[in-house]
């Protein structure tokens, strides 16, 4: 389908050249992969906005373009080929300069930290196992990770003490390194950290013999951590500054324990609520008894009524879990399992025979509609 690129701009037809440079710009912002992450086509329509602008923004290409239309680009050599550029990154290079064209916007170059400039310390991820009825309390663990801290020899510049730290000869003490490839559109230069330096501009003319000039070594650390009660599977928590060192005085990132919390057999859980089964024998069941219910504080006694039905919920109060936050402590729901005999002696089957002679329509009936006990049953 033919384009039309002065639509693709949102432009008249009769727009200037600042006219058109001035819509390009605003695209280009709105469509940068730094804003407009959330937009998986943004790529595919900067291409298109920079096909359009290459071609509107030259005298000769225009002519052809508003005589004879994408056609006549091709018949003379100049139709676009946004191709050339294998992603957005050098299609902001080649139109904006800079690498990520974050001038645009009006700011700085392309985020690298500049020379000498301090670095903050990468984030470092543990994790600290503890048991259901542990997170219903709260407990304090130690756990053990590895960081990135400064190197005592070399006090974390890298270089032997003693020694200098001379500029990086890849680079020659720019940090930087440019390519410059041909394409479509003429040159296109593309910049990239020094992998030698790291962007520093700077090495040491003879590396630490402990970190072997990285200036950090791997040091291994324990730290107690406050596990709050009511903490579920999962959830993390965060202790600033514990993690790997920073660069050039920048400050540690920071540690962040992932709590796992160890599956109870006993339960289940929904939030702050538990849930158990009991079994319960039928013929408990229609008199009505009393059992013992596990919960995070011990078994405890629980009245099951006369003519408790399979499936029943008897919610027992706040035996569930704290609040992390705000809010009431969970309850402990407990599904009624009555339980069906398997196998019978003929004494015990004699019995039941016996009983289910005397049952009538009246000792079944109940208060609840049609409606009610299969949601009952479909909940269980």
């Amino acid at each position: 389908m033919a384009r039309d690129y002065y639509d693709t701009l949102g432009v008249d037809r009769s727009a200037d050249d600042a006219t058109i440079k001035k819509a390009f710009r605003k695209l280009a912002r709105e469509l940068h992969p730094d804003v407009n992450a959330h937009d998986p086509d943004a790529e595919e329509k900067f291409k298109e906005a920079a096909a359009a602008y290459e071609v509107l923004n030259d005298p000769e290409r225009r002519r052809l373009y508003d005589s004879y239309g994408e056609d006549g680009l091709r018949r003379g050599g100049y139709a676009p080929d946004m191709d050339a550029f294998g992603s957005v990154s050098d299609l902001f290079s080649a139109f904006f300069g800079g690498g990520s064209g974050f001038d645009i916007f009006g700011g700085g170059g392309g985020g690298r930290r500049g020379r000498g400039g301090a670095m903050q310390g990468a984030d470092v991820v543990a994790s600290a196992s503890i048991d259901l009825a542990e997170s219903a309390h709260g407990k304090t663990v130690e756990i053990a990770y590895e960081a990135a801290a400064m190197c005592p020899h070399c006090s974390g510049n890298g270089a032997e003490p003693g020694t200098p730290i001379v500029a990086c000869a890849t680079c020659d003490g720019t940090g930087q390194h440019q390519r410059v490839a041909r394409t479509a559109f003429g040159q296109l230069v593309r910049t990239a950290v020094c992998e030698v330096c790291g962007g520093d501009g700077r090495i040491p003319e003879t590396p630490c013999s402990e970190c072997d000039g990285a200036g950090m070594v791997a040091e291994q650390r324990r730290v107690a951590v406050d596990i709050p009660a009511g903490i579920a599977d999962g959830q993390r928590i965060r202790l600033t500054r514990r993690g790997h060192a920073g660069q050039y005085g920048g400050p540690p990132g920071d540690l962040y324990v992932v709590v796992r919390v160890a599956d109870d057999e006993r339960f289940l859980r929904d939030a702050e609520d538990l849930v158990t089964v009991i079994d319960v024998p039928a013929p408990l069941a229609a008199l009505g008894t009393t059992v013992q219910v596990p919960t995070l504080d011990g078994d405890v006694s629980l009245e099951i009524p006369a003519g408790t039905q399979p499936g029943e919920t008897i919610v027992m109060r706040g035996r569930g879990l704290p609040p992390l936050s705000r809010g009431r402590t969970g309850d402990l729901r407990v599904v009624v399992n009555v339980a069906i005999p398997r196998r019978l002696s003929r004494e015990q089957r004699s019995m039941l025979e016996d009983f289910a002679a005397t049952v009538t329509e009246d000792n079944l009936r109940s208060d609840e509609g049609m409606l009610a006990k299969l949601k009952r049953v479909l909940a269980g």
